[in-house]
């Protein structure tokens, strides 16, 4: 990881930034001194964790009403 100094940082912020979208993350410094650290954020849409299971579990046809008895007993209610 590299350091960029401040003033060097605002005159090439749009490269600096799209370097680390690529992932070359980078340290802001004033006079030497670390100042911040500058990182791409993982919003990446091929992350989605959505249905990664597919196939590997069964979920009954009446999940959503498993132990719905007890519950509604919890609450005083009746089924």
């Amino acid at each position: 990881m590299h350091t960029v100094e401040i003033e060097e940082a605002e005159k090439q912020l749009s490269n600096l930034v799209d370097k680390a979208v690529k992932g070359e993350s980078f340290v802001i410094a004033k006079d030497g001194k670390p100042l911040v650290k500058v990182e791409a954020l993982h919003t990446d849409s091929s992350l989605r964790r959505i249905g990664f299971l597919a196939g590997e579990i069964a979920v009954p046809d009446d999940f959503d009403r498993m132990g719905e008895k007890e519950i509604a007993g919890l609450f005083g209610a009746e089924v």
